[in-house]
């Protein structure tokens, strides 16, 4: 009773509650820190206090139902009525505790955390958190006055996992759990790490949700995407940050209904086929774009309830677009609130600082070498799958996860088993991860954002790949915009920016990002990277786009990226939409929309992104005139490409082509509906029969300054 009453104890269960006594006799015990007399109601049996303590006590041979209610006063006279939490068993089963504990419950989410829950017909919350280092826990919330001597929860033995059924409580409690840490008696409020609704920022505390009734309306897409066939499929994705692609009127955010009101048929009009959301989970700190989580399992409250992200994806699948979300599982913030020394000690994170600490982002990784941590990442992948019908995770700073010197120096880092660098845990979870996705979700993609040559990241990992579906080309990306920010007159001295990924262009599954990281941290826009002048930028923007949209691989483009905002991006502004009132922002506009349009209807320039038989150069040394000629084939059709990379044009330029007949110009980024200067070709090129590069015709054709065309053979 001296540890129950210093808030210390692990078991309350075994002194609060309904208790036999033998001779007949029964106890109940209850501690009411604000009562100031009690009884058992039905037969209004007295409660008599505990000396000067707070425990009040009934001792008799009456029968006292199995869950029964307590009526006490407090100091006003004011009556209240609780049905004893402690009169109820353990409701976690045995065999959900042991497969969390072997990290392998892919439904613990319905498990850990706050559920509503029915007992004996009794309804409330089950309550559930994995504190295995705390002394003791317990659930505080405004029904209880965010008292932690109210509801202390049961360990169940040694999981490490506590529970308490409250009685009563509903849908919309805000709640926390009260941790009492082992060393020093330490007490600390955490919000929920498994809560499914979070406060809006800047309060913390966790609400309790219901199980969604969602009407779900995509069920056609649902069944196409079993079926699909990505590998070979058109794939464009729209990046966004939820926050700052467009505010209210009022500067507030716009509500995920909202959005897909607004943005939706936006991104449907410009074609492309999926929205990228940076990260949506709960955070507290909107400078850290959701890169920063504290409640993977809550959408952020910023754009309203889960049920409202429901919608706003039911809407995306309705208009024939994908969602993809990003997902952070390399590193959490510190917050007092969240799961940093969750219960004391290094729960969910390394002990040793030479693993815990993620020198980049001040934040502290994951320790995948424990199976509970494990379990709650790899269960969270699967939630947003099942629980809000996305297509795709993009996992964040894959290379900070599979490497244990990232960012470190000598000495700073700890050496794996056999003395490596890399950390064999973290690449478990990463193949076991993507093997179940693939398995359960077929049509969902697994996006790496891999930094470094780390090999066979998107390969199967029954081939000892590390099982993603795609991989970002961030070298490929690095390349280009170095190249695009020269001066045309140096470009022919760094000719190999352009030609070097295409040796290994076939190594991945590759995506073409032009992201939020190249258009922010005072980097500036991507039209501000270009170089030249205001002209100049315009045409070598819209040339990297057609570079882009031509090149192997899978395509990405930051939101703004396709009007050419002209400031880099501000995570707290909406974006300067006016832009679109000027020939030239309006003439990006309409280049990536038509960029979008043939990149998806001719296979040529998809089918075969990742394969080598689907890319063959023309001409890949011409550096002296900055110009790069490549044809895209599938199996029935040619495209070829032609991209000058300096402001003069180049008249009769002649390259050679396999196939006699017209080739009609598809794009030019030169036009005058692109804002261009409209030097071409009249639309229409005949070959003549002058061998030229090993092929049996050519064409002599006009390159417009700074620009690119695309050309397709009549018939093919």
């Amino acid at each position: 009773m001296q540890r129950l009453l210093e808030m210390r104890h692990h078991d309350p269960f075994s002194i609060l509650g309904r208790h036999w006594i033998g001779d007949n006799h029964w106890c109940v015990r209850a501690l009411l820190p604000d009562a100031n007399k009690a009884a058992i109601e039905g037969p209004s049996l007295p409660m008599q206090r505990i000396g000067n303590t707070d425990l009040f006590e009934w001792i008799g041979t009456e029968v006292i139902p199995h869950h029964y209610l307590i009526r006490w006063e407090d100091d006003q006279g004011i009556c209240h009525y609780t049905c004893d939490p402690y009169s109820f068993s353990a409701q976690l089963s045995d065999m959900d505790i042991h497969l969390f504990a072997e990290g392998s419950h892919q439904h613990i989410y319905q498990k850990l955390g706050a559920h509503l829950h029915r007992v004996d017909h009794v309804n409330g919350v089950l309550f559930a958190v994995w504190a295995p280092n705390a002394e003791r826990v317990s659930v505080v919330g405004d029904y209880n006055h965010w008292n932690g001597r109210v509801n202390s929860m049961r360990c169940r033995g040694n999981s490490g996992v506590w529970e308490l059924f409250v009685p009563g409580l509903g849908i919309g409690a805000r709640y926390k759990y009260e941790i009492r840490y082992a060393e020093g008696g330490v007490i600390a409020l955490k919000a929920d790490p498994y809560a499914q609704r979070s406060e809006l920022r800047p309060k913390t505390a966790s609400i309790v949700d219901g199980e969604s009734t969602f009407d779900w309306s995509d069920q056609l897409w649902m069944e196409h995407r079993r079926h699909w066939d990505w590998q070979h499929a058109p794939l464009s994705v729209y990046e966004l940050h939820a926050g700052s692609w467009k505010r209210a009127d009022d500067g507030s955010f716009m509500s995920w209904k909202t959005l897909a009101h607004s943005l939706i048929p936006y991104v449907k009009e410009l074609g492309f086929s999926h929205i990228e959301l940076m990260p949506i989970a709960e955070h507290p700190l909107d400078e850290s774009w959701g890169y920063q989580c504290t409640g993977y399992y809550a959408p952020s409250s910023r754009f309203g309830c889960p049920d409202d992200l429901r919608y706003f994806i039911d809407c995306a699948h309705r208009y024939n677009i994908g969602i993809i979300i990003d997902w952070v599982a390399g590193h959490f913030p510190k917050d007092d609130h969240g799961l940093a020394q969750f219960d004391g000690t290094a729960l969910y994170e390394h002990s040793d600082a030479r693993l815990a600490e993620h020198p980049d982002w001040g934040t502290l990784t994951f320790n995948f070498g424990r199976n509970e941590v494990k379990n709650f990442l790899f269960a969270n992948a699967l939630y947003w799958f099942r629980e809000f019908h996305i297509d795709g995770l993009r996992v964040d700073a894959v290379a900070s996860m599979i490497y244990l010197d990232y960012s470190r120096k000598e000495g700073e880092w700890l050496p794996n088993q056999y003395g490596g660098n890399e950390n064999l845990e973290a690449i478990a979870f990463l193949r076991e991860l993507n093997e179940v996705v693939h398995q359960q979700f077929p049509g969902a993609l697994m996006i790496a954002e891999e930094s470094t040559a780390w090999p066979q990241v998107s390969r199967p990992t029954w081939v000892g790949g590390l099982g993603f579906s795609m991989k970002w080309n961030l070298g490929w990306m690095h390349d280009s915009l170095i190249y695009m920010n020269k001066d045309p007159i140096y470009r022919v001295y760094h000719h190999d920016l352009l030609t070097f990924s295409a040796l290994y262009a076939n190594h991945e599954n590759f995506v073409l990002p032009l992201s939020h990281d190249e258009v922010v941290h005072g980097k500036g826009s991507l039209l501000e990277k270009m170089s030249g002048d205001d002209w100049q930028k315009f045409a070598n923007l819209r040339l990297l786009y057609l570079f882009l949209y031509t090149w192997p691989g899978k395509k990405l483009l930051f939101m703004g990226n396709e009007f050419a905002q002209r400031q880099e991006w501000r995570s707290q502004h909406s974006l300067d939409w006016q832009l679109l009132s000027s020939e030239r922002h309006r003439g990006i506009s309409h280049l990536v929309t038509d960029l979008n349009y043939l990149y998806r209807r001719h296979q040529a320039l998809h089918y075969y992104d990742f394969e080598s038989r689907g890319f063959q150069w023309i001409e890949c040394h011409d550096s002296q005139q900055s110009v790069l000629s490549y044809q895209r084939k599938s199996d029935h059709q040619l495209i070829v490409v032609l991209l000058n990379f300096t402001p003069e044009p180049r008249y009769h330029y002649r390259i050679g082509v396999p196939e006699e007949g017209f080739y009609r110009e598809l794009i030019n980024s030169d036009s005058e509906f692109y804002a261009g200067s409209n030097i071409g070709n009249a639309g229409l090129v005949h070959s003549e029969a002058i061998p030229w590069m090993d092929q049996p015709h050519s064409l002599a054709l006009v390159l417009p300054p700074l620009a690119g065309i695309i050309l397709t053979r009549e018939g093919s």
